[in-house]
């Protein structure tokens, strides 16, 4: 039996270009020729029925209402659905009816279904038969796999959930020369959730559409403190909760026993926190130190329980089907040392959430990720098939509504996770378009054919989804996917937006724009697809006003240090985002509530920068000087290999020899931006890692004799890492923070009185950071004010709380 690619064949890729920009007269025949066609439809004739069985599964009946309804808006002509195929004319025969009618069918989808499958084996099978095609699959999600596989070689395309992102040409006529199509996917999960109280409309049809499933395992929820919240110790909390102690063990099996026994799925998935204790258990377990939460590894203490639990269960309950279900997460993600073996009703799920997600696990550039796949290829080893990614996309976790395209690191990665065994992929994603675009398309794509050709798929999205627009959206898109691409950017929130979203980007884009629009107005395109066009160029408008609404807020602040231009800019952003939701509920994510108001999210950022405008423009102070966009930088002393985070250091050294050092590119010094975080700069620690250890940055400021005589506060606006700040060679302020960076409030503000510190002409400011995990340094220009009396503290109608 002939193997195809498990999507579109490459090979007809350019053939659907074609006649995705053909005349709707146009005809489209699947398969090889050689033998007579089999006709479907033809001038508006239905020429074969649809043959479904008399008792259909919920995808099936799905499946067969899709088949007529995708073959009508083809062809002008929706078949007719039938429970008994005609003696002699033609049929489509789907699901269960093709699977009991044809024995090829069935030993096809018997020869590709898994026969030790954990969580669902998928397989289709798509062949030719005479006058009869038959579409069948191995259970119920199948079948419909296997009719959207057919549709999608007649050219029907779902790029997003509902119509607004789907494709579905016009052919006069339809049929099938020589077909025999039979495949299965190498994953078992393939699925995504909406997380952030995303819009789910359309969501369902849209996961089955492309390959997606509801087929999953236990483990990808948070649930392990629902079980040990009761044995927290005194003045602590469930992460305080030893892992390996057996009475830990015998409290969990003792709570999910009845389920167990009953052969439910149980997820014990540690909550969302970093785990602490100090149980002597847990420590002789020991493991290694991780540096991305900063935390000692409890890796193996977390396995020992999960380990104890299911021993005394399946001791207790031999014959349950039950899978016990964790997740690799936090400070318990890097695989374990010393546990070797686990239950073997035991699944895994690994949780990369603070490793760089903007570069494939085979990209030389990132060292994060390159140990991201080590430490997958470890666990798959482990769990001998029952290794799952919980993968996410947005991979920026608190953003900006900008579009974070992820396909061309998916499309890398799909491909180790096939070679490395893994039993599946789920998604959390936002449902936000504005930000995710055709993110999920490609997720489902691949993951049912990691071979899939991203680049070809592109081919076909820009004149399907924009018509007569497709060139200069293909040059708009690619700007976008080229900045991505290109990016050294390991982080993964919106302070790195201006290290990938520049100024001068959003001029192209805006060029780009302009010329897709004077396109699709001047086209007299065919009219049922020419509101579609439209509505989708409404929103790329919206799309785009976002990304330039905020491009200028951040070059504003950051850069310019002009906080009345930043807060007017930012206002247009938040329009720009209010009016994409106004367009489609779908285009971003919906409000968060009280939530919104933290400098997290954009309403609250906008917020703070009418702050610190305030202390610009004389309602609480007054500017006195922006500090200089560069600076000179140096590292003080790069981290060992065997170093450990212990908390914050405290106040700091009175003066250092790097006070008095000629900082100079001779001495070792570099000029940096303050607008930019160090890490998005490209000043990165030996082999590439983002910690960079105690670090200096060096500037110089001239003032009056009547500005150093009334004294001034230096706010640093956007500045991460615990600091101590010298004026004129003396220490005048130590500000305290707690890594990583996501324990903080996200005001990243550090507001320093100068008073007496000082003086006529020049002055030398030397700030000292300390930076022990990704974000480093300055992200927004420091300036110099001075408080009007009776002004309020420093941070105008907002201030930030004391040592941010």
């Amino acid at each position: 039996m002939r193997r195809l690619s498990g999507g579109v064949p490459r090979k007809s890729i350019a053939f659907i270009v074609a006649i995705l920009l053909a005349t709707p007269a146009s005809a489209r025949m699947i398969g090889a020729a050689g033998v007579p066609e089999l006709v479907i439809a033809d001038g508006k004739a239905a020429r074969a029925a649809i043959v479904i069985g008399a008792d259909p599964g919920e995808w099936e009946r799905r499946a067969a209402a899709d088949l007529r309804k995708y073959i009508g808006m083809m062809s002008g002509a929706a078949p007719q659905i039938v429970t008994s195929a005609p003696a002699d004319a033609p049929a489509i025969v789907i699901g269960s009816a093709a699977a009991a009618a044809d024995a090829v069918t069935r030993q096809a989808l018997l020869d590709r279904t898994k026969k030790d499958a954990l969580v669902q084996s998928d397989a289709i099978s798509v062949r030719r038969e005479g006058n009869r095609l038959y579409v069948a699959g191995s259970n119920d999600e199948s079948h419909y796999f296997a009719v959207s596989w057919l549709l999608q070689q007649w050219g029907c395309r779902w790029y997003m959930p509902t119509a607004f992102g789907e494709f579905v040409p016009e052919h006069r006529r339809l049929s099938v020369g020589r077909l025999d199509f039979a495949y299965a996917p190498p994953f078992e999960i393939r699925r995504y959730w909406l997380a952030w109280n995303g819009d789910t409309t359309g969501a369902d049809e849209f996961r089955h559409r492309n390959f997606m499933s509801e087929a999953t395992a236990p483990g990808y929820g948070h649930a392990l403190d629902q079980y040990t919240a009761e044995l927290a110790p005194p003045g602590g909390t469930h992460f305080n909760v030893p892992f390996s102690a057996p009475g830990t063990a015998e409290h969990v099996a003792a709570r999910i026993e009845a389920d167990y026994a009953a052969g439910r799925d149980i997820s014990l998935a540690i909550a969302d926190g970093s785990y602490v204790n100090e149980d002597p258990g847990d420590r002789a377990l020991g493991g290694d130190y991780d540096p991305y939460m900063l935390k000692p590894s409890l890796t193996d203490a977390m396995l020992t329980l999960y380990n104890n639990v299911a021993r005394i269960l399946r001791q207790k309950h031999p014959d349950s089907a039950s899978l016990l279900g964790g997740m690799a997460y936090v400070n318990v993600t890097r695989p374990p040392l010393k546990v070797r073996t686990v239950a073997p009703n035991l699944v895994m799920w690994i949780a990369p959430i603070d490793i760089d997600p903007n570069h494939a696990m085979d990209d030389p550039r990132s060292p994060p990720r390159n140990e991201y796949r080590e430490m997958v290829g470890r666990w798959s080893e482990l769990m001998d098939g029952r290794l799952a990614i919980y993968d996410y996309d947005q991979g920026m976790l608190v953003w900006r509504d900008l579009p974070n395209p992820s396909h061309h690191v998916f499309a890398r990665d799909v491909k180790i996770y096939r070679d490395q065994g893994i039993l599946g992929v789920q998604t959390e994603s936002r449902g936000a378009l504005a930000t995710t675009f055709l993110n999920l398309f490609f997720r489902g794509q691949l993951m049912w054919d990691p071979d899939a050709d991203p680049d070809a798929l592109l081919e076909e999205f820009y004149p399907a989804f924009y018509g007569p627009a497709a060139a200069p959206m293909r040059r708009y898109w690619g700007r976008i996917y080229e900045a991505w691409a290109r990016t050294n950017v390991t982080e993964h929130e919106y302070p790195a937006i201006p290290a990938i979203y520049t100024p001068a980007l959003v001029l192209a884009l805006r060029d780009d724009l302009a010329a897709a629009e004077a396109a699709l107005t001047r086209s007299g395109h065919r009219s049922r697809d020419r509101e579609a066009y439209r509505e989708r160029m409404r929103f790329t408008r919206a799309s785009f006003d976002a990304i330039a609404a905020y491009v200028e807020t951040v070059t504003a602040a950051a850069r310019d240090a002009d906080y009345e231009a930043a807060t007017r800019a930012g206002e247009k952003a938040i329009a720009a985002q209010t009016a994409l939701r106004t367009l489609n509920p779908l285009f971003t994510s919906p409000p968060m509530g009280g939530e919104e108001q933290s400098p997290a999210w954009l309403q609250g950022e906008v917020r703070q920068y009418a702050s610190f405008r305030g202390l610009q423009d004389g309602s609480s102070g007054h500017l006195v000087a922006r500090l200089p966009l560069s600076w000179m930088f140096k590292v003080e002393t790069p981290l060992p290999a065997d170093w450990r985070y212990r908390g914050q250091q405290g106040p700091g050294p009175a003066s250092a020899p790097l006070l008095d050092e000629e900082a100079s590119v001779g001495t070792g010094w570099r000029p940096v931006r303050s607008d930019l975080y160090l890490q998005g700069q490209g000043v990165l620690a030996e082999g590439g890692q983002s910690a960079l250890g105690h670090y200096w940055y060096r500037t110089e400021l001239n003032l009056s004799e009547a500005d150093a005589r009334a004294g001034a506060h230096l706010m640093f606006p956007g500045l991460f890492n615990e600091s101590w700040l010298y004026v004129n060679g003396r220490l005048v302020g130590h500000r305290g923070y707690d890594e990583p960076w996501w324990l903080t409030d996200y005001h990243f503000s550090w507001d320093v009185d100068l008073a007496g510190h000082l003086r006529a002409g020049v002055n030398r400011i030397a700030l000292r950071g300390f930076n022990p995990h990704h974000f480093g340094g300055m992200f927004r220009r420091p300036f110099l004010y001075r408080l009007v009396p009776n002004g309020g503290s420093g941070a105008g109608a907002m201030p930030p709380p004391s040592g941010h």
